[in-house]
């Protein structure tokens, strides 16, 4: 049973056809790199995995049950199993790194009694156990990274979506985050879809390199295919 699985989605944004005919299987525990140019649609294709827009034609199931048809979610993103890294993060700015991370399991509806030793565990995952007081205007470009990352795995999701989490850093802290990304994924085993533009990512991240092209999915490959 694939963890997720979008059958011949198409989207429009406006009238720009942002997705067409777009199919993907991702098998549990795998890590999908999608790259491509700015403009071919990955980010939309992630989003529609997400719950953050629904596709004109297609269906997006995850874990065997559909959660989107067209123009309509049948399960809000929030009760899909999901991790989400925004390209900009959006960390909330008013809340503390573990505030931000506690807002995350009260929507999941965690007992509030268990969510301070989570989102201790998810920050001490990242190495910032120390900075949970700390507001985002107060960390490194880093730090900021790893709260992101932290907030996304503090639900224990299931699958963990990345769009271009790393691009606003610099080559050596970028390289930094990616080895450690990998490392962590094989350690939970949990499944990843990671968009990017940069092969070197793909090389580091991937088991498997979907590439795309206006809107559609142009080539699926093994990474060792293309080592």
């Amino acid at each position: 049973m694939p963890a997720v699985a979008v059958s011949q989605v198409s989207k429009r944004l406006g009238a720009h056809p942002a997705l067409t005919d777009v199919s993907l299987e991702v098998s549990p525990g795998d890590a999908i790199v999608i790259v491509g140019p700015s403009g071919c649609g990955k980010t939309t294709l992630l989003r529609l995995i997400a719950g953050l827009e629904v596709p004109d034609a297609g269906t997006v199931s995850a874990h065997g049950a559909r959660v989107a048809e067209p123009f309509h979610n049948l399960v809000p993103p929030h009760e899909r199993g999901l991790g989400l890294v925004f390209q900009d993060l959006a960390l909330w700015p008013h809340l503390t790194a573990g505030e931000n991370l506690g807002f995350v399991l009260g929507s999941a509806h965690v007992p509030r009694a268990g969510r301070a030793s989570r989102v201790q565990r998810a920050l001490d995952l990242m190495r910032i156990g120390q900075l949970g007081g700390r507001y985002p205007h107060q960390l490194s470009g880093g730090e900021q990274q790893r709260v992101a990352l932290a907030r996304a795995l503090v639900a224990q999701p299931k699958v963990l979506l990345l769009d271009e989490p790393f691009s606003s850093l610099d080559p050596e802290l970028r390289a930094t985050l990616r080895t450690e990304l990998a490392q962590l994924r094989r350690e939970l085993q949990v499944t990843m879809i990671y968009v990017t533009h940069d092969r070197d990512d793909a090389a580091a991240l991937a088991d498997t390199v979907v590439e795309m092209r206006a809107g559609r999915i142009v080539s699926i490959a093994p990474q060792r295919e293309r080592k």
